[in-house]
């Protein structure tokens, strides 16, 4: 099955909860992710009126007259697409102002607008901000799984499952987004990852930015993917480009402002000073990223570096979704120090607890992949709750002190 609505949105009820106490609500991401389909569910059942700035006659009115737009709206409603009238933000202000009914406002948002700092400024305290992401395979699966819980608990229990071998792989070329899972073939999958970031460019990055090379973004996404779970290196990126460093480092942002790009920053501490300090780019969809490539599974299976990249995206991002639903808020890192000992993901989870995860693409676990668990664990002191190595094996064991290897399927499974 293949619909979007088949599947549940474990952020529903997160949405449901800020509405019920915030004037504005605004559930930002990628275009194509679900956002739409989400706050039309909630909305629909509960009066909402739903309009889309992706119209022209509502794009143009709002832009036009912002205030006298927002006066005439209907007690409650849908604004979709609020990117692409950034000038509205004023004018929700005050009528907030005016009277603040919770729920008044449901805003979606295909581009971070809280990078501007004139619009975050202007609804601050007013409104609630959610993040929803394409697809988890946990929602795929239809079960929130309890990962999270057991990563923060240390509560991995010795377990055998089969591994997922080939299925691991597809599932990574899958990626996420509802409307690439609609095709049931991965050529037609491909085809429209390419066509969605084509739509994107033309659309909303000609909307936020006047560039005249806006042919070297999908170049440069492609490049980004091929370097994706690295250390950012942007003199790397600009290299086969005719513009300059710091011209692609904007472009780069730009790709972040539509949720296609991420950066990963380091994970620091006062008790060391031989940390590495540079961000690791993660790109937003790993579905995306193989179309990019032109990387179908038969090929990714044959390349075990690429794939030991994209599978530490695809967990990093799976993590990122689960995390989206979690009540407390989690906040993500890598690990790498200067003699090379380093972690893949860095979670922590308030100011007194820490976890990692490293991502191994194989089928065994060795005791040395736990060196960098180790050097975290050390540097971490108390706050260190666990430490995983993921693997495409069978085995969930312990390897130590807070430390256990899990089979990555685990991810997304909870066990009977």
């Amino acid at each position: 099955m293949s619909d979007e609505s088949l599947y549940p949105r474990f952020a529903e009820n997160g949405v449901l909860e800020a509405l019920a106490d915030s004037p504005v609500v605004l559930l930002r991401g990628p275009r194509q992710c679900g956002k739409t389909t989400l706050a039309r569910l909630v909305g629909d059942a509960r009066g909402y009126t739903y309009l889309t700035f992706d119209d022209d006659v509502s794009r143009v009115a709002a832009g036009s007259d912002p205030a006298g737009f927002v006066d005439g709206l209907p007690g409650r409603v849908i604004l979709d697409e609020i990117q692409r009238v950034p000038e509205i933000f004023t004018a929700i202000k005050a009528a907030v102002d005016r009277a603040r009914t919770p729920g008044r406002f449901l805003l979606t948002g295909s581009a971070n607008v809280l990078l501007v700092p004139a619009l975050a400024d202007s609804l601050a305290g007013r409104m609630d901000i959610l993040r929803l992401f394409p697809f988890a395979q946990a929602e795929l699966a239809r079960s929130p799984s309890g990962f999270i819980e057991a990563l923060f608990g240390a509560a991995f229990k010795t377990r055998r499952t089969d591994r997922l071998a080939e299925a691991l792989t597809q599932r990574v070329v899958a990626g996420g987004y509802p409307a690439a899972l609609a095709r049931q073939q991965p050529r037609r999958r491909a085809a429209w990852y390419r066509d969605y970031l084509d739509a994107i460019v033309q659309r909303d990055v000609r909307d936020m930015a006047r560039i005249s090379a806006l042919d070297a973004l999908p170049r440069l996404l492609s490049l980004v993917a091929g370097q994706t779970a690295r250390l950012l290196n942007v003199s790397d990126l600009s290299a086969p480009f005719s513009v300059s460093r710091p011209t692609i480092r904007e472009y780069v942002t730009l790709l972040e402002r539509v949720f296609l790009v991420e950066e990963l920053p380091p994970w620091h501490t006062n008790r060391l000073s031989r940390l590495v300090k540079t961000p690791k780019v993660h790109i937003g969809d790993t579905g995306l990223a193989c179309a990019l490539l032109g990387v179908d599974a038969t090929v990714l299976t044959a390349d075990r570096e690429l794939f030991g990249q994209l599978l530490e995206t695809f967990v990093y991002q799976e993590l990122r979704r689960q995390a989206s639903w979690q009540p407390d808020p989690l906040s993500f890192f890598h690990y790498r120090d200067r003699d090379d000992f380093e972690v893949d993901i860095v979670i922590e989870r308030g100011a007194r607890h820490l976890a990692g995860i490293e991502v191994k693409a194989s089928a065994t676990v060795r005791e040395s992949d736990f060196r960098g668990l180790r050097k975290l664990r050390d540097a971490a002191g108390s706050r260190f709750t666990c430490g995983v190595v993921l693997y495409d094996g069978e085995l969930a064991t312990a390897f130590g002190d807070r430390l256990f290897a899990v089979p990555v399927r685990r991810l997304w499974e909870t066990p009977a």
